[in-house]
């Protein structure tokens, strides 16, 4: 009599908890088919443009220290045509040195500007160049010189970037004048001159060909 509920006992430590077909199926259910559905239903989640979406609070935000405005302003430059055509004013009035010198030299040469450049009102560093003359100053302005680049050909004239020279070896002790555009009756008396001397070249000719015909 004993020996039957022990039997009974084991038997069922041994069955597991399914018993029946409509165990097994649920069973297989949730194993299987339950955690398909949800992985299909996350997916269709995260692809779908229903859930609630945080672009337009991120679309403004910087990646790695970048502004978005600041990443689209170069993305623009690079898809940029590589030539392009300005036309300027020729008679607008000129730039004046400071003007220039804070436009675009006041990063290198203002203060504190960076090592090796000599800085605005810095007479010490400014006296060997000064010594240089105008002209080579200029020209290290204008096509480049060491770590500098060439400022030439940007948003001012040559002759606009002359004065910010003028105005920043000034500063250091020298006494350039401020170079300005040729005025206009220095400019028609000029066209006539130039005019003048091809013909009296041609003309000179002339009277040593009639000698030598006589």
């Amino acid at each position: 009599m004993s020996a039957e509920p022990h039997y009974q006992a084991t038997e069922e430590a041994h069955t597991g908890p399914i018993k029946n077909p409509k165990q097994l199926l649920l069973a297989v259910f949730f194993s299987f088919i339950a955690p398909i559905l949800i992985i299909a239903g996350l997916v269709s989640y995260v692809v779908s443009g229903t859930h609630p979406s945080g672009s337009a609070e991120g679309d403004s935000m910087s990646l790695y220290g970048v502004s978005k405005e600041t990443r689209d302003r170069e993305i623009a430059e690079r898809l940029k045509k590589v030539g392009s055509i300005e036309i300027r004013d020729a008679n607008r009035p000129l730039a004046t040195g400071e003007t220039v010198f804070k436009a675009q030299c006041v990063a290198c040469h203002g203060s504190p500007g960076i090592p090796g450049a000599p800085h605005l009102s810095d007479a010490a560093a400014w006296g060997p160049r000064i010594g240089q003359g105008f002209a080579t100053l200029l020209e290290h302005a204008l096509k480049g010189k060491g770590a500098m680049p060439p400022q030439g050909g940007g948003d001012f004239e040559d002759l606009e970037i002359g004065r910010a020279v003028v105005y920043m070896a000034n500063a250091g002790g020298a006494k350039f004048p401020v170079p300005d555009r040729p005025a206009a009756g220095d400019t028609a008396a000029a066209a006539p001159a130039a005019d003048a001397a091809p013909a009296a070249a041609a003309a000179a000719p002339a009277p040593a060909a009639e000698a030598a015909a006589k």
